[in-house]
């Protein structure tokens, strides 16, 4: 059952109790994701990010139901130089790195037995993210400057859905050992530049028309992460299936673009 937010208000705790039955498995992709927003709207972010996951751990606590919430990369600080851990100390540095990790901590505190599942990067390429707009700027402009000193690891809708899917099968069946909190993403690392020329090229377009370029030269109102990459190693530790690397990811999501 997938429920919108126009279907579900998740911080409304007697709504929510009211479409859970004891053995569900629940997963929690409610966010409030508008980064540069969150700064000035810190009590729409805290509502969706902290209150709205907590209310559904307490709820899914009380039915005996299970929660997989998910989370991000930006609860860390984004100055590493490996791949972060699931254990790995935090620190955000913006509202919704904040936010988010207080849902993570609230969900963590009111269901014990819940499942954190952080991710990056996601897009489905004909959404308003990264590729979407890679795939529309190719087609307006004749070069495209992006950012090459940010490092993460590109991540498409469906296999993280996919990965979902297989971490609440494993749940629903009883499966030991995973650990609460999980790293999920493709495999690899790329700079936003690197996924840039990626997509150009994948559509058959010129990656030279890419110019690379730093962040200072492209300041925002709110400090993005310079590394979010992020391990996978619990993931798998856990029985689940790594999720594939992300160029082999960008190619079949420009392939079922096209057609």
């Amino acid at each position: 059952m997938a429920l919108r937010r126009e279907d579900l208000d998740i911080t409304d705790d007697a709504a929510v109790r009211a479409v859970l039955e004891p053995g569900d498995v629940v997963l929690n992709c409610a966010a409030y994701t508008a980064v540069d927003a969150a700064e000035s709207d810190v009590a729409g972010a805290f509502a969706r990010n902290e209150t709205g996951p907590a209310v559904l751990a307490a709820a899914c606590t009380a039915v005996r139901a299970t929660l997989i919430h998910v989370s991000t990369d930006y609860v860390f600080d984004g100055t590493g130089t490996s791949p972060y851990e699931p254990s790995d100390a935090t620190g955000p540095t913006t509202v919704y790195g904040r936010s988010k990790l207080a849902g993570e901590q609230a969900v963590l505190r009111c269901a014990p037995d819940a499942h954190v599942v952080r991710t990056a990067w996601v897009y489905t390429g004909d959404q308003r993210d990264f590729v979407a707009t890679m795939r529309r700027l190719e087609r307006e402009r004749d070069t495209v400057s992006v950012v090459n000193d940010q490092i993460g690891s590109p991540t498409f809708a469906p296999d993280l859905a996919a990965g979902l899917l297989e971490l609440a099968r494993s749940i629903d069946s009883g499966a030991d050992g995973i650990a609460p909190i999980l790293h999920a993403t493709n495999a690899g690392q790329a700079s936003w530049f690197d996924l840039a020329r990626a997509v150009f090229a994948g559509v058959g377009a010129d990656p030279e028309r890419v110019r690379p370029c730093s962040s200072a030269e492209y300041p925002s109102s709110t400090p993005r992460p310079a590394y979010s990459v992020l391990s996978n190693r619990a993931w798998t530790a856990s029985g689940l299936t790594p999720l594939r690397d992300w160029r082999s990811a960008l190619d079949d999501a420009l392939t079922r673009l096209d057609q």
